[in-house]
């Protein structure tokens, strides 16, 4: 059965010239959106619009449309990549509406995410707490090892790479009321901690992400949880327990050396 509808839409979409103006919301009606559509779609049915009219069509972020970048990163109807679960924005569907809803779209809320314009967020914050990081050291020289030349629990390798699964797109960030990043940072930090390969860095890892992303302003975790629900990628509170255990190691080595 046929369940496509057509919906008539008004949006309240979050305008802002740049970080140093003031922002607002403007209104904006659109007609004859497919429920098959995607959200982003339908902002590029929006923008034609606005183009058609003259007018400045509205600035957001988005590259693969797959759910696999992060960059498509909206606060929509309160809720950071929309009214549904396990997504990021570009894979949320018109279906999710019904005719004649008004859509509330705004940018991430943080003091770490200045607005550049419009709905895209400057979130180089998270690049710099990646940096501060470093790199796992390797030996590349000689013959390259086979994949399983290094034996890992099944257990520890599946936790990474659940942890590998983040695609740093802000949405901890956005719905948590502190504005915490805990979240990312310790999926970033379990992900080589859980590995040999990243346990040769991982306290001067842990240490130096940790600064990074206190000094960028974000808050701290008060273990709300809103995280974990709104994560596209199901990254789990547990991320935050490792990296505290990782980092209280290290702080105590560091103490004591």
């Amino acid at each position: 059965m046929n369940t496509r509808q057509n919906l008539n839409l008004t949006l309240k979409v979050w305008r802002q010239k740049n970080r140093k103006t003031k922002g607002r919301f403007e209104m904006y009606s659109v007609t004859g959106i497919s429920t098959d559509l995607s959200f982003l779609e339908m902002l590029d049915i929006l923008n034609e619009q606005l183009i058609r009219d003259d007018k400045e069509p509205v600035a957001f972020d988005h590259d693969c449309r797959e759910g696999i970048c992060g960059m498509c990163s909206l606060y929509i109807n309160g809720r950071a990549h929309g009214p549904d679960t396990g997504i990021t924005t570009c894979q949320l569907h018109m279906r999710m509406f019904k005719d004649g809803d008004t859509i509330t779209v705004e940018p991430w809320r943080s003091v770490a995410f200045p607005v550049i314009k419009d709905l895209i967020t400057d979130r180089s914050a998270f690049d710099r707490i990646m940096a501060a990081g470093g790199f796992i050291s390797v030996n590349t020289s000689g013959n390259t090892l086979d994949a399983n030349a290094v034996s890992i629990p099944k257990e520890d390798a599946e936790n990474a790479m659940d942890a590998a699964a983040c695609i740093s797109c802000g949405a901890c960030v956005a719905c948590c009321p502190n504005g915490a990043a805990m979240l990312f940072v310790g999926a970033k930090v379990s992900h080589f901690a859980l590995l040999p390969q990243g346990r040769v860095e991982a306290k001067r890892r842990v240490l130096n992400m940790v600064k990074a992303m206190d000094d960028e302003g974000f808050g701290n975790c008060s273990v709300i949880g809103a995280c974990e629900i709104e994560c596209p990628k199901h990254i789990t509170l547990d991320t935050i327990a490792r990296m505290n255990r990782e980092y209280i190691s290290a702080w105590i080595s560091k103490e004591n050396s």
